[in-house]
């Protein structure tokens, strides 16, 4: 097989889209409820013309859309597409490692479902099954596994 680039492997080219720190913030900040170029920024602490470039390049890939909220003066915010509600189960994975994996001066709390309470989790399913598959069960279609 050929060595990964962006150009043939899916994760590599995400990540040319979405691997800076400020690209991922800026999408939990809007998952979180601050949709307003303000809400995110003051949520986030990140200076305005980075905040302006990553928003642009979100707009740009169809991740995010601006909508307008006020028509005088005009005023946007920023909700997901349907491409970039997708990203929501990858921001919970990313936040849950980093939950569990890194150390904190006070231990962060685990998400909650809205409507129930109950402890959010990410897990990977199989769509054939529905079993759930643990990352060393995985393949690409057509290559076997790896011992």
């Amino acid at each position: 097989m050929d060595a990964e680039t962006p150009q043939n492997c899916a994760v590599l080219r995400t990540l040319d889209v979405l691997g800076d720190l400020w690209s991922l913030g800026i999408l939990r900040s809007i998952f979180y409820g601050h949709r307003r170029y303000g809400e995110i920024q003051r949520d986030l602490g990140i200076a305005t013309n980075v905040l302006a470039d990553r928003l642009r390049s979100l707009v740009e890939h169809g991740i995010v859309e601006r909508v307008p909220y006020q028509e005088r003066p005009l005023r946007h915010e920023y909700v997901p597409t349907p491409k970039g509600a997708e990203l929501g189960a990858t921001i919970l994975a990313l936040r849950e490692w980093g939950r569990r994996n890194l150390e904190w001066d006070d231990p962060l709390p685990p998400l909650e479902h809205a409507g129930c309470g109950g402890t959010i989790g990410v897990t990977v399913v199989c769509e054939r099954c529905g079993d759930t598959v643990a990352a060393t069960e995985i393949t690409r279609a057509g290559e076997a596994a790896v011992p």
